[in-house]
């Protein structure tokens, strides 16, 4: 059992166990990015426009993955604390066999819905070609991805965050090699870039499973894989904010690219500019949030384990050091975005004026309060590590889907194509409020279940 997780300076775990957790993350956002750089060095700005009509499907197998693997991931940390090993052995077994399960179902629906699902996501007359090469193979590697993500929520979980971090940053590097070699060696071209990132996510789902056989804290047994309803209902709302996160991110991307193409055929940006420049700031903001999400779920198993040892005070130590860390990584983004969005988007290849105009434009708007959504963020996260899915889950509703979409949908009826972009700010400005209000309400329950064990604890003397 991971003991030290009590008695271990709060700085130095932090640093252990989120600095894997966020090169893991990073590694993670790479796979997409590496394949929009070299696509649009390769391809142009319309094979980017493609893959952006086709992330919703990895977002969506990604919720799902998260959603048992963040679950799980908590509810091993509290069973640590609590010292219950036959529950944690138990609970990964039957997450296993759900996440395997998922996984075929999904990868098979995404086949027989293709086309439906490319439409809804946007696809326009000039990228759908480019979109239904590049989805096929993508979907086949669906099962691999998930399984991988699982895996490394468990690993870290389990007290080694550094395999985490390597099974993930070998499969990126494999996807890096890969990518140009398929693009511009072989003349590949969508399939290339698809293929060489569906081959990291095999080997990063094969050492994750690997794992398995030497894990610290728990140990698999026959039993462990025979489904407990009981043991699903207790890791599974855990990981609902997770999911709920990244389902409400595909039902705003699929609402905010169908809104771009309408409103961007009456600007003179046309459809395909706004829709491509859009999926970049997007992935770039990805990058952003998973170093947020790697310091608060690298944390995750500190947390969960001191709530469940009744460590408050080490719960709330470790709380501050996350809002400090949050807040500097919140800054330094929204410098590099103010002042120097033309460098970034250059990376994804050079293209027209009114392309790289649009792209300023898009930066400097939808990310100007970058500070408040990676608070709020982080926030949702430790709700969740505490076993709090109602709060996180709606927080994380709030900023993505209640606010998220009708902003989408009713701003540029005013404003027309930059209402869209003023979207992110609003939303960021009102949940960062409410995800205050709900650290403050937590806090105090916490203060007097604190005061009440110390009771206990004076009346038992």
């Amino acid at each position: 059992m991971n003991h030290y997780l009590e008695k271990e300076r709060i700085g130095k775990l932090m640093l252990k166990f989120s600095i894997p957790c966020i090169m893991a993350l990073l590694v993670s956002s790479l796979y997409n990015i590496v394949d929009q750089i070299f696509i649009g060095q390769g391809i142009g700005y319309l094979g980017n426009g493609a893959t952006n009509v086709v992330f919703p499907i990895t977002i969506i197998a990604l919720a799902i993955a998260l959603m048992i693997g963040y679950g799980c991931a908590a509810f091993l940390s509290i069973c640590q604390g609590r010292k219950n090993s036959d529950k944690a052995h138990i609970s990964v077994g039957n997450a296993i066999i759900i996440t395997i399960g998922i996984g075929l179902i999904v990868t098979i629906l995404f086949f027989i819905f293709k086309e439906q699902l490319l439409s809804a996501f946007g696809a326009t007359k000039n990228n759908i070609d480019y979109a239904r090469e590049y989805y096929i193979y993508i979907v086949l590697g669906i099962p691999f991805f998930m399984f991988g993500n699982f895996m490394c929520s468990i690993i870290r979980a389990d007290g080694n965050p550094r395999y985490s971090m390597m099974i993930t940053l070998l499969g990126a590097i494999i996807n890096i090699i890969l990518d140009p070699l398929a693009i511009f060696v072989f003349g590949w071209g969508m399939k290339g870039a698809a293929l060489a990132t569906i081959s990291g996510q095999i080997v990063t789902a094969i050492l994750g499973f690997h794992y398995l056989r030497n894990a610290k804290s728990f140990h698999l047994e026959k039993r462990s894989f025979q489904l407990s309803i009981s043991t699903i209902k207790s890791f599974l709302p855990l990981g609902m904010s997770s999911f709920l996160t990244q389902v409400s991110i595909v039902i705003i991307m699929i609402v905010m690219n169908n809104t771009l193409i309408t409103f961007g055929t009456q600007s003179p940006y046309g459809a395909d500019i706004p829709l491509t420049v859009m999926g970049i700031v997007m992935k770039v903001f990805q990058i952003v949030i998973s170093i947020v999400v790697g310091i608060a779920a690298g944390s995750q198993p500190i947390i969960g384990y001191n709530y469940g040892a009744g460590r408050f005070d080490r719960v709330k130590e470790i709380f501050k050091t996350m809002m400090i860390a949050q807040f500097i990584v919140g800054f330094i983004a929204m410098i590099l975005f103010e002042i120097f969005p033309n460098n970034i988007i250059q990376i994804f290849g050079s293209e027209s004026a009114l392309y790289n105009e649009f792209a300023v434009i898009s930066f400097r708007i939808y990310l100007s309060t970058i500070i408040l959504c990676c608070i709020q963020k982080s926030i949702s996260i430790f709700l969740q590590s505490l076993g709090k899915p109602f709060l996180s889950t709606g927080l994380s509703l709030l900023k993505d889907f209640i606010l998220g979409v009708p902003l989408v949908l009713f701003l540029p009826m005013k404003f027309g194509l930059t209402g869209i972009l003023y979207s992110a700010p609003i939303a960021d400005i009102i949940s960062f409020l409410a995800a205050i209000l709900c650290v403050l309400y937590t806090f105090k329950k916490m203060d007097s279940k604190e005061k009440q064990n110390s009771y206990i604890l004076n009346y038992a003397k």
